[in-house]
Protein backbone atom coordinates (compact mmCIF):
# COMPACT_ATOMS: atom_id res chain seq x y z
CA UNK A 1 0.00 0.00 0.00
CA UNK A 2 1.30 3.86 -0.89
CA UNK A 3 0.23 6.46 0.65
CA UNK A 4 -0.17 9.62 -1.39
CA UNK A 5 1.50 12.01 0.98
CA UNK A 6 4.71 10.10 2.26
CA UNK A 7 7.59 12.25 0.85
CA UNK A 8 5.68 15.13 2.31
CA UNK A 9 5.35 13.94 5.53
CA UNK A 10 8.90 12.62 5.56
CA UNK A 11 10.15 16.18 4.46
CA UNK A 12 7.94 17.86 7.36
CA UNK A 13 9.54 15.57 9.99
CA UNK A 14 12.66 15.88 8.71
CA UNK A 15 12.38 19.92 9.05
CA UNK A 16 11.04 19.93 12.13
CA UNK A 17 13.20 17.80 13.83
CA UNK A 18 16.42 19.76 12.17
CA UNK A 19 14.78 22.91 12.90
CA UNK A 20 13.12 21.75 16.47
CA UNK A 21 15.33 18.92 17.43
CA UNK A 22 13.91 16.72 20.14
CA UNK A 23 10.39 17.73 19.78
CA UNK A 24 9.25 15.50 22.74
CA UNK A 25 9.04 18.51 25.18
CA UNK A 26 7.03 21.14 22.92
CA UNK A 27 4.56 18.01 21.49
CA UNK A 28 3.85 17.16 25.83
CA UNK A 29 3.27 20.69 26.34
CA UNK A 30 0.45 21.40 23.88
CA UNK A 31 -0.69 17.76 24.54
CA UNK A 32 -1.41 18.69 28.37
CA UNK A 33 -2.86 21.86 26.83
CA UNK A 34 -5.08 20.85 25.12
CA UNK A 35 -5.95 17.95 27.13
CA UNK A 36 -5.11 18.49 30.41
CA UNK A 37 -6.11 15.20 32.58
CA UNK A 38 -3.77 13.37 30.59
CA UNK A 39 -0.96 15.14 32.32
CA UNK A 40 -1.16 13.31 35.75
CA UNK A 41 -1.26 10.21 33.67
CA UNK A 42 2.83 10.74 33.41
CA UNK A 43 3.25 11.87 37.09
CA UNK A 44 5.95 8.76 37.19
CA UNK A 45 7.72 9.84 34.18
CA UNK A 46 9.90 12.09 36.01
CA UNK A 47 12.90 11.93 33.29
CA UNK A 48 10.57 12.14 30.53
CA UNK A 49 11.96 8.65 29.25
CA UNK A 50 8.16 6.90 28.96
CA UNK A 51 6.91 10.10 26.77
CA UNK A 52 9.94 9.69 24.80
CA UNK A 53 9.21 6.17 24.22
CA UNK A 54 5.56 6.97 23.29
CA UNK A 55 6.54 9.36 21.02
CA UNK A 56 8.92 6.97 18.89
CA UNK A 57 6.51 4.31 18.78
CA UNK A 58 4.05 7.27 16.83
CA UNK A 59 6.55 8.14 14.58
CA UNK A 60 7.85 4.47 13.68
CA UNK A 61 4.36 4.33 13.66
CA UNK A 62 3.76 7.15 11.30
CA UNK A 63 6.54 5.88 8.87
CA UNK A 64 4.88 2.25 8.55
CA UNK A 65 1.75 3.50 8.28
CA UNK A 66 3.04 5.83 5.44
CA UNK A 67 5.05 3.32 3.97
CA UNK A 68 4.90 -0.82 3.80
CA UNK A 69 1.89 -0.72 6.68
CA UNK A 70 3.15 -3.89 7.77
CA UNK A 71 1.82 -3.47 11.41
CA UNK A 72 0.61 0.49 12.09
CA UNK A 73 -2.79 -0.27 11.98
CA UNK A 74 -2.87 -3.08 13.98
CA UNK A 75 -0.70 -1.69 16.70
CA UNK A 76 -3.06 2.12 16.77
CA UNK A 77 -6.16 -0.72 17.48
CA UNK A 78 -4.14 -2.59 20.10
CA UNK A 79 -2.62 1.04 22.17
CA UNK A 80 -6.46 2.18 21.89
CA UNK A 81 -7.07 -0.91 24.09
CA UNK A 82 -3.89 0.04 26.07
CA UNK A 83 -4.51 3.29 26.61
CA UNK A 84 -8.28 2.94 27.49
CA UNK A 85 -7.10 0.64 30.30
CA UNK A 86 -5.13 3.52 31.54
CA UNK A 87 -7.95 5.69 31.68
CA UNK A 88 -7.21 7.76 28.26
CA UNK A 89 -10.08 7.98 26.09
CA UNK A 90 -10.05 7.08 22.75
CA UNK A 91 -10.80 10.54 21.01
CA UNK A 92 -7.56 11.49 23.50
CA UNK A 93 -5.93 9.31 21.93
CA UNK A 94 -6.85 10.14 18.54
CA UNK A 95 -5.91 14.11 18.59
CA UNK A 96 -2.39 12.86 20.00
CA UNK A 97 -1.75 12.38 16.66
CA UNK A 98 -3.10 15.92 15.22
CA UNK A 99 -0.68 17.18 18.37
CA UNK A 100 1.91 15.71 16.89
CA UNK A 101 0.99 17.07 13.42
CA UNK A 102 0.64 20.88 14.92
CA UNK A 103 4.19 20.64 16.84
CA UNK A 104 5.82 19.69 13.31
CA UNK A 105 3.70 22.21 11.46
CA UNK A 106 4.84 24.69 14.23
CA UNK A 107 8.74 23.59 14.12
CA UNK A 108 8.43 23.90 10.31
CA UNK A 109 7.13 27.51 10.69
CA UNK A 110 7.58 29.11 7.14
CA UNK A 111 8.79 25.81 5.87
CA UNK A 112 5.68 24.43 6.00
CA UNK A 113 4.19 23.75 2.67
CA UNK A 114 0.64 23.07 0.80
CA UNK A 115 1.52 19.89 0.41
CA UNK A 116 2.61 19.34 3.67
CA UNK A 117 -0.74 20.39 5.15
CA UNK A 118 -2.89 18.30 2.50
CA UNK A 119 -0.61 14.90 3.51
CA UNK A 120 -0.75 15.61 7.23
CA UNK A 121 -4.40 15.78 6.44
CA UNK A 122 -4.83 13.04 4.61
CA UNK A 123 -2.78 10.58 6.89
CA UNK A 124 -5.27 11.96 9.96
CA UNK A 125 -7.95 11.17 8.38
CA UNK A 126 -6.77 7.64 7.46
CA UNK A 127 -6.07 7.47 11.40
CA UNK A 128 -9.37 7.99 11.98
CA UNK A 129 -10.99 4.83 10.65
CA UNK A 130 -8.78 3.30 12.94
CA UNK A 131 -8.83 5.26 15.76
CA UNK A 132 -12.36 5.33 15.78
CA UNK A 133 -13.32 1.85 16.34
CA UNK A 134 -10.71 -1.33 17.38
CA UNK A 135 -9.10 -3.19 14.59
CA UNK A 136 -9.77 -6.78 14.35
Amino acid sequence: MSFAGAAAIEGSLEIAGARGGDLTTAIYTRLFAEFPETEALFVMDRDGQVRGAMLAHVFETIFDFIGERRYAHRFIGAEIVTHDGYGVDSGAFAAFFGVVRDEVRSACGSAWTDAMEEAWQGLLSDFETYTARPVS
